[in-house]
């Protein structure tokens, strides 16, 4: 399973506000500047993060955004989830219905199962987590 680039920079853009939280609303520039997310894929990203109340916006020459909650209250599978629709590895995890062959087939059991493990993990691991981490103040951080 591969994240796509929009559910990543959405954990970097809420990650980049947290951390610049202080210092009030955060312009789309400078979270792109910081990022090396471009302006307009920010924008995109925020639409569903604003309508999932994760962020808030404020217009005007101070303007920016701010995140909604606490940082530890934001966990990866929420982001992820907000962006890519579920934490499902296959389509016969979301739904059975969609393979024939889900109620005799011994590998939907895993998938299932991996699924569960995954969500789990990533419901343990908040923007708060990643603020406190202190691989963010090294060289050796992803750059993804």
């Amino acid at each position: 399973m591969k994240l796509s680039a929009k559910a990543r920079y959405a954990v970097r853009i809420l990650l980049d506000l947290a951390i610049h939280d202080e210092h009030g609303p955060v312009r789309t520039a400078d979270i792109s500047e910081r990022t090396g997310v471009s302006v307009r894929f920010i924008e995109q990203i925020l639409k569903p993060l604003k309508k999932a109340n994760l962020v808030q916006s404020t217009r005007g020459a101070s303007g920016g955004y701010v995140l909604s909650e606490k940082p530890g209250d934001i966990s990866l599978a929420r982001i992820i989830r907000i962006i890519e629709g579920n934490l499902c590895l296959t389509q016969c995890c979301e739904n059975p219905k969609t393979c024939h062959r889900s109620d005799n087939c011994r590998s939907h059991r895993a998938w299932i199962r991996v699924t569960q493990v995954m969500e789990a993990e990533l419901e343990g691991i908040t923007i708060g987590d990643l603020q406190g981490d202190a691989i963010m103040n090294s060289s050796h951080g992803c750059a993804c």
